[in-house]
């Protein structure tokens, strides 16, 4: 037991002394500002077996709060918190061997398969900027955990799935013969994962700021169950965001000295 403390407190000591620092150096700042925002969400799920994919097409928009306390040394200091309606899914590559649209049967046209899913994403991040914070140019990087919780979800297919085209044995037909997933429901209904981006912020004063950011986020849970009974031992969403977002400030530190 005494070593164990003794590994905790060598543990903890070097971050204490890092909050000192920060305490002793630090400038602080009291600004509280809220806004909306809004953009485009590329996605595809990391399904095990793999499928083959291109990137869905969907919208993200929703409301974006940002709480600034700190400037250490050049290092603007923020958390940033959001509450967005996101779509989101897959959208399946259905190709010959020879990389062409596999035509079906009975309707004569190209296969398709497009699953759409809306989510409430709640990422909380933490902030780190480099620029002007009143008027001018700021350059941030953002990183934190998202949850989302599922809405709703709808299939979008061009062909009777009893006359779907198979994989045939002299090779014809489809390249991939996984396709569960295209009778299967979303199973689990909160989401989570780590969501990391970039971007520029342009401040107006008496005006607010605008910023434009492009943003990734991978998921560390799964659509599907995957214990060893089921199909897909993995299923997880994944998916970039460029997005822009304007602030206005509710509150603002009083300090003259603040570009």
């Amino acid at each position: 037991m005494v070593k164990m403390r003794r590994l905790f407190l060598s543990f903890l000591l070097p971050f204490v002394g890092i909050a000192v620092a920060v305490a002793q150096v630090g400038q602080h700042r009291s600004d509280f500002s809220v806004g909306f925002n809004g953009g485009m969400m590329f996605s595809n799920v990391g399904f095990m077996p793999e499928v083959p994919q291109d990137m869905h097409q969907g919208l993200t928009g929703g409301f974006s709060l940002r709480y600034t306390s700190e400037k250490y040394f050049n290092s603007i200091c923020a958390i940033v918190a959001e509450v967005n309606y996101a779509q989101v899914g897959w959208k399946e590559r259905i190709l010959t061997p020879n990389d062409e649209p596999v035509i079906n049967a009975t309707t004569g046209q190209a296969e398709s398969y497009q699953r759409d899913m809306t989510y409430l994403q709640v990422p909380v991040l933490a902030r780190m900027g480099w620029g002007r914070e009143r008027r001018g140019v700021q350059f941030f990087v953002q990183a934190g955990p998202q949850v989302g919780f599922f809405l709703s979800e709808k299939t979008q297919m061009n062909f009777p799935w009893d006359s779907r085209t198979p994989v045939y044995a002299d090779g014809s037909g489809r390249t991939s013969s996984v396709i569960a997933q295209d009778t299967m429901s979303v199973q689990r209904k909160v989401d989570y994962g780590i969501a990391a981006g970039l971007g520029l912020e342009f401040s107006l004063k008496n005006v607010g700021h605008f910023l434009v950011e492009g943003r990734y986020y991978y998921g560390l849970g799964d659509i599907f169950r995957n214990s060893k009974r089921d199909y897909f031992g993995r299923s997880n969403l994944n998916n970039i965001c460029v997005k822009l977002t304007y602030l206005f400030d509710i509150t603002k530190t009083k300090n003259s000295n603040i570009k």
